[in-house]
């Protein structure tokens, strides 16, 4: 059986010192266009958008810090504890969404508090390009040839060329169409429903969604912690699982104190 081969070069240029990479143009792109995203939310909800620049600075900072930190903490925790100064070698990559995800709430807070925006109102808000960033992360990660899928034959597996000739399941591509569907689910909520509903709703329909998401594909994902558990479950579904309870829990309480009539 013929598979599709994979061995694009995951750098488009490069000139002395610089170069950009597929991975850093989606990740930065991402931000530019949940920016565009997120100012028409508050243009047509009546929001300054005066220092909007200064959100876009701040969830790329929190979304870093927070990734670079989770991932050397609990995916290589020995090798980094061993080679601190490597924790801020992040142009080599390694960043965990959980510790991303955590990043940006925090940075969240601190926008919402000195702009004085409701937190709740901004983060229900930010979920819908918080989701196409994390579509376009894995997109990068397939041209990284990284985040790799366990052996397949199924007719649309992966060779990654650059890494062996098994073939894979292309799961970073599974759950970035994953990524873009979730939004999309987003976007309906936020249209369709009455404003103060979408503010309480939001957060937990993508927490419950996108850590769903990603705990289910975890079973058809390489290992990527340097270490197991005595549990048959991975690193990464142990870090997911407290975002899907919280997103179920924020869900039922999102219904439980909404009148009907404002749904």
């Amino acid at each position: 059986m013929d598979f599709f081969l994979w061995s694009t070069d995951p750098t488009i240029f490069k000139f002395s010192f610089l170069q950009l990479r597929w991975y850093s143009l989606f990740f930065i792109g991402s931000f530019i266009l949940g920016y565009f995203i997120i100012k028409k939310i508050f243009l047509a909800e009546g929001k300054s958008v005066k220092n909007l620049d200064d959100l876009l600075l701040y969830s790329l900072t929190g979304a870093i810090i927070g990734a670079r930190i989770a991932h050397c903490l609990f995916y290589e925790p020995e090798y980094y504890l061993s080679h601190p100064i490597e924790i801020l070698y992040v142009w080599k990559g390694g960043l965990a969404s959980h510790g991303g995800m955590l990043g940006v709430l925090i940075v969240f807070y601190i926008y919402a508090k000195k702009n004085n925006i409701s937190y709740m109102w901004l983060l229900s808000r930010m979920t819908i390009p918080g989701a196409l960033v994390a579509a376009s992360v894995r997109f990068g990660n397939f041209f990284n040839s990284e985040i790799l899928g366990k052996e397949s034959h199924l007719p649309w597996a992966v060779v990654f060329k650059r890494v062996d000739n098994i073939p894979r399941h292309p799961v970073q591509l599974y759950e970035a169409f994953s990524y873009l569907v979730i939004a999309s689910i987003l976007w309906i909520i936020y249209k369709k429903t009455h404003p103060n509903f979408a503010t309480k709703l939001l957060p937990g329909v993508f927490a419950t969604l996108l850590f769903s998401v990603r705990f289910l594909l975890e079973f058809v994902k390489t290992k990527q912690a340097t270490y197991s558990l005595d549990i048959p479950l991975t690193v990464g579904q142990m870090l997911s699982l407290p975002f899907i309870l919280l997103g179920i829990g924020w869900i039922i309480w999102a219904f439980k104190t909404t009148p009907k009539e404002e749904r």
